[in-house]
């Protein structure tokens, strides 16, 4: 890893450059129309053993789980147990609800209108506050809601919560509940129970109910299988089947928090105060770039990260499926580098390290140095 790469916090000055900002542009519109074009069958073909490979491990996992009489069988179970909810979560859902296989041919069951993921947030509401507010405004202070999860703010740009002085407090919470709390955060709930003044437009009763409904909906069969139906299911050893389903739970949680914080905040990224827009859309796509950050896992580890470990590649092309990504990202880094647009990456110690400092940074007040 080149130091470079995770230098400089300021905006990159190719902005300043209609010539190369263009050149730039082009070069990625280029690459856009030439890997798009490739998406197919062959995608879906995979997205489809990937999310059989999931059902397989999520069979095992709570198979183990409902036999095991020992601790080591009950772990495997669990393990097994995570690695479906991460899938569902990241390379299935997260990928499906983007609109990746939207336009290929008998992708019936992976449209991102009617896609039902295995995850307890709505699928409506993350498609807008995602897809549309987080990528078309990343990291815009009052227009991307991904700057702030919870009490954790991701930008000095917002205003801390007052009398939340608790920073690392909040962030186990938030990371331990990280699913329930997305739920929450994009529906509007956690705006209506915290009274974001800050955020709010409409805080009128028929608004609520609409929030409350949508988080209720995806809440309710959820756990309702995790801790319902399953525990019912193991009779009087109902209690360790709530155990193995809250460390699954856990685990998802916490392996999907390092994946998002670890692409949008760290010393060397850029946050834009409120009111901040790209002038046009090369000036957009650099922004892109300023904001987000790759870190880098084994294969495994990327497929259960869903891509996100390639966060540049995927803000730049949001549609494409995450083998695209992970193919594409050495042509990404290299136009990036040759046009003077930052591209940082780095170990996800490092990565994951420098975020939690910026993450206490921010809570604190502290400058940056």
């Amino acid at each position: 890893m080149a130091p470079r790469e995770l230098a400089a916090s300021a905006p990159s000055p190719i902005r300043d450059d209609p010539s190369r900002l263009v050149a730039f542009a082009a070069a990625i519109d280029a690459l856009r129309d030439r890997v798009e074009a490739t998406v197919g069958a062959e995608d879906l073909a995979r997205v489809r053993r990937v999310d059989r490979v999931s059902r397989v491990f999520e069979v095992v996992g709570r198979s183990l789980i409902h036999v095991a009489l020992d601790p080591l069988t009950l772990l495997v179970g669990v393990l097994a147990l995570f690695v479906h909810k991460q899938l569902q979560t990241t390379e299935v859902g997260h990928t499906t609800l983007h609109g990746a296989y939207d336009r290929v041919a008998g992708a019936a069951h992976y449209r991102s209108t009617t896609f039902q993921w295995d995850t307890p947030i709505d699928e409506a509401s993350w498609r807008t506050g995602h897809n549309l507010r987080h990528h078309g405004f990343t990291n815009i202070a009052h227009r991307d809601p991904d700057l702030r999860f919870g009490r954790t703010r991701l930008t000095e740009h917002l205003p801390g919560d007052p009398g939340h002085e608790r920073p690392g407090l909040s962030t186990v919470i938030n990371w331990a509940t990280f699913t329930a709390g997305m739920n929450l955060h994009f529906t509007g709930m956690l705006d209506l129970i915290l009274d974001r003044r800050d955020v709010l437009r409409d805080r009128t009763w028929p608004s609520a109910r609409v929030a409350l409904w949508r988080a209720f909906r995806s809440y309710a069969p959820y756990y309702a299988k995790s801790y319902l139906i399953f525990p019912l299911l193991a009779g009087p050893l109902w209690w360790k089947v709530v155990l193995a389903n809250s460390m699954a739970e856990l685990l998802r949680n916490a392996y999907t928090a390092a994946c998002i914080f670890c692409g949008h905040v760290g010393p060397g990224i850029v946050s834009y105060p409120e009111g901040t827009k790209a002038r046009s859309r090369p000036e957009w796509y650099v922004m892109q770039c300023e904001a987000t950050q790759n870190f880098e896992v084994p294969y495994a580890l990327s497929v259960l990260c869903g891509g996100l470990d390639y966060q540049i590649e995927h803000h730049l092309f949001p549609r494409l499926p995450p083998e695209r990504l992970r193919a594409i990202a050495g042509e990404v880094r290299q136009i990036c580098h040759d046009h003077g647009v930052p591209y940082r990456s780095g170990t996800w110690p490092t990565v994951l390290s420098g975020a939690m400092g910026e993450v206490f940074r921010i809570a604190r007040g502290t400058p940056r140095a």
